[in-house]
């Protein structure tokens, strides 16, 4: 530290070169930080600690349509291993306005016993149970359309109703959500009373679009899956049984990999950031030749001169890349506080692990572009550093 006088000096000698490259690498970082954020975002999409032991069964060719007989509800009972069941059925609405799409899905009341990561207002679970017209709406659109329980909101969906309207008018019995950080994708959806909504509807009563299955513990989840898909083996409406977790990573898969994509991004902007400050941290070097000289004639060794062309590099990749790290934190979380729906998805925070890699990266990038011209000046004779290199 005795020398950090010496560093600071030497790194601002040209000032206006040095704020250049400042920014180049705060802008570098400063695109990082979100990219992070949201891969990581999505590589935890739908993920939760309960996902592993939580099963969906679905239709094997029509994934989610509601094609499945609501009869196997009580086959799916019985299968050893299975310790509770919910069935669902998913349909799209709008809401005052065709811009205004909400998504619904109908459910039972055992599916907050499926679910125990979901926090419901009070009483709302009971009177969901109750009121046929009722839904569980999420927090997000809770804020988003300023609803609270007792309130009555009319969505307009394609599913007819049996008095010939396709506009349904439920009751809001509850507000919830998700607490774990991977299931918080699912708080702007409406959760409608299942029961009350197959016996108004016009057509495809007893079809459902899915089965939720939590497994008890000790069995395998693999030895449960394939015994629910045997049940309707060789029929016209084959299931798939998969985990939740395995689900969510597959469904968010086929939108695209993230991972690979902001890898692909982030590397194209290092290597630009590796090659811009190599060359200006040589044509620093170079021009500093005779002072390396004076500095050797001083008594500073070798060593201490490649150490002191080091540091210079990581104070500089250290200063730009927590100042990009800070800008992108705090657009993180300015984003993350927008109005409900606002963003597509909620963004997990900017967290340790992204500026210990951030960090990490700009020492890696530090050290192999300081490396050549610190090696330079190891080797530097003093007569050679004098008369110019």
């Amino acid at each position: 530290m005795k020398y950090l006088h010496l560093i600071w000096a030497s790194l601002f000698r040209r000032r206006m070169r040095t704020i250049l490259m400042l920014l180049s690498i705060t802008i570098a970082f400063l695109l990082y930080g979100p990219l992070e954020t949201v891969r990581s975002t999505f590589a935890s999409f739908g993920q939760s600690v309960a996902g592993h032991d939580r099963l969906l069964t679905m239709s094997k060719l029509r994934p989610g349509a509601p094609v499945l007989p609501q009869s196997l509800y009580s086959r799916i009972q019985e299968v050893p291993g299975v310790a509770n069941v919910d069935f669902s059925y998913y349909f799209g609405g709008t809401y005052q306005d065709p811009k205004n799409a909400i998504p619904l899905e109908t459910h039972t009341d055992t599916f907050f016993d499926l679910y125990p990561e979901l926090a419901v207002t009070p009483g709302g679970r009971e009177a969901f149970q109750r009121t046929r017209t009722g839904v569980m709406v999420g927090v997000g659109l809770a804020a988003k359309y300023g609803w609270e329980v007792g309130d009555k909101i009319p969505v307009e969906t394609s599913v007819t109703r049996k008095d010939g309207s396709n506009v349904w008018t439920f009751d809001v019995v509850g507000i919830y959500e998700f607490t774990e950080a991977g299931m918080k994708v699912w708080n702007s959806i409406v959760y409608v009373n299942g029961e009350g909504f197959d016996a108004a509807r016009a057509s495809d009563s007893g079809k459902v679009g899915w089965f939720a299955v939590k497994v008890a513990d000790g069995y395998p989840v693999d030895n449960v899956a394939h015994a629910i898909d045997a049940l309707s083996a060789n029929s016209d409406h084959e299931t798939k049984t998969q985990s939740e977790n395995a689900f969510s990573a597959g469904w968010i898969g086929q939108i695209g990999d993230f991972g690979v994509m902001v890898t692909s991004i982030m590397s194209a902007v290092f290597f630009t950031l590796l090659l811009l400050t190599g060359h200006t941290i040589a044509q620093t070097v170079q021009e500093r030749i005779p002072e390396f000289g004076v500095l050797k004639t001083l008594g500073f060794s070798g060593g201490a001169v490649l150490g002191l062309v080091l540091a210079e590099c990581v104070l500089l990749l250290l200063l730009g890349s927590t100042l990009g790290l800070s800008l992108a934190t705090l657009a993180v979380a300015f984003a993350s506080s927008l109005p409900a729906g606002a963003l597509p998805f909620p963004l997990q925070p900017l967290g340790g692990a992204v500026w210990l890699r951030g960090l990490t990266v700009a020492i890696l990038i530090a050290m192999a572009v300081g490396a050549l011209p610190a090696l330079r000046g190891l080797r530097l004779r003093i007569v050679d550093a004098l008369a110019g290199g």
